[in-house]
């Protein structure tokens, strides 16, 4: 199995923290945020190779955190560069997981995580729905309001955790289950990212390509349980290091 890890964002609404750091690499709890992130996928312990996407304005930062990074891992880990430099020019989330694709020749299962994700939960129990489930698998997570569940892509599923019903951000949420970029793909479901975007469909939101392909392949949801913070935001940025602070406090 692969790992594909989209951090090509300009994370416009964390200017001017952002300005030079990517998203990825600002710290909480004295640790960059990707940190994290690799340590949940390490834990997996089927994972043999990492593709971290970023930009032109990201490269080197990403470059110099991995020779002290890879001191402490386990987990090969391959910068990629889109070479977008702008927000305006960027090739967008799908963009980016299908040049991670095309440059890693991945022809395997794929882990596939935001970059932004903060998480104390571990990902073996998706990955046992993975394997017994004849289909991909998207992480879910119970916002718990119809209010919250708007700025989120929504999902319902059935009885046997099957999507039914993906949206993007809607207006009238079906559910509370927020799915938080993180999507465990099966091998055969991997080309589908080429053809979804030789369609003409939009690469930016990653949620639009589960919206097209739960209609055309099976796609199942699994519910996490645990503290998840998307650090998109300073009000999430503060949330997440006020949680860290308290948690190293009680140690």
């Amino acid at each position: 199995m692969k790992a594909v890890i989209p951090a090509a964002g300009y994370g416009t609404r964390l200017y001017p923290l952002t300005k030079e750091t990517p998203k990825a690499l600002i710290e909480v709890g004295s640790r960059p945020v990707i940190e994290y992130v690799l340590e949940r996928i390490e834990a997996i312990g089927e994972i043999d190779t990492v593709f971290i996407v970023t930009n032109a304005l990201y490269y080197r930062k990403f470059k110099e955190w991995l020779r002290f990074f890879d001191e402490m891992t386990a987990l090969e880990v391959k910068i990629i560069n889109d070479h977008t430099k702008s927000n305006e020019d960027r090739l967008g989330a799908i963009g980016d997981k299908l040049l991670a694709i095309k440059k890693g020749r991945i022809d395997d299962d794929v882990l596939d995580i935001s970059s932004d994700n903060l998480f104390d939960f571990g990902l073996l129990n998706a990955l046992k729905a993975f394997r017994e489930k004849n289909g991909s698998v998207i992480g879910l997570y119970d916002v718990k309001s119809k209010y919250l569940a708007r700025h989120y892509g929504i999902v319902a599923v059935d009885a046997e955790d099957k999507v039914v019903s993906f949206q993007e951000k809607p207006e009238n949420p079906p559910s509370t289950l927020a799915s938080i970029g993180i999507y465990f793909y099966q091998r055969e479901h991997v080309p589908l990212f080429k053809e979804y975007v030789e369609l003409g469909h939009g690469k930016d939101a990653p949620g639009y390509f589960i919206e097209w392909l739960h209609k055309r392949a099976d796609v199942f949801g699994h519910v996490f349980k645990g503290k998840w913070f998307d650090i998109g935001s300073f009000e999430q940025l503060d949330k997440a290091r006020e949680e860290f602070r308290e948690a190293q406090a009680k140690k």
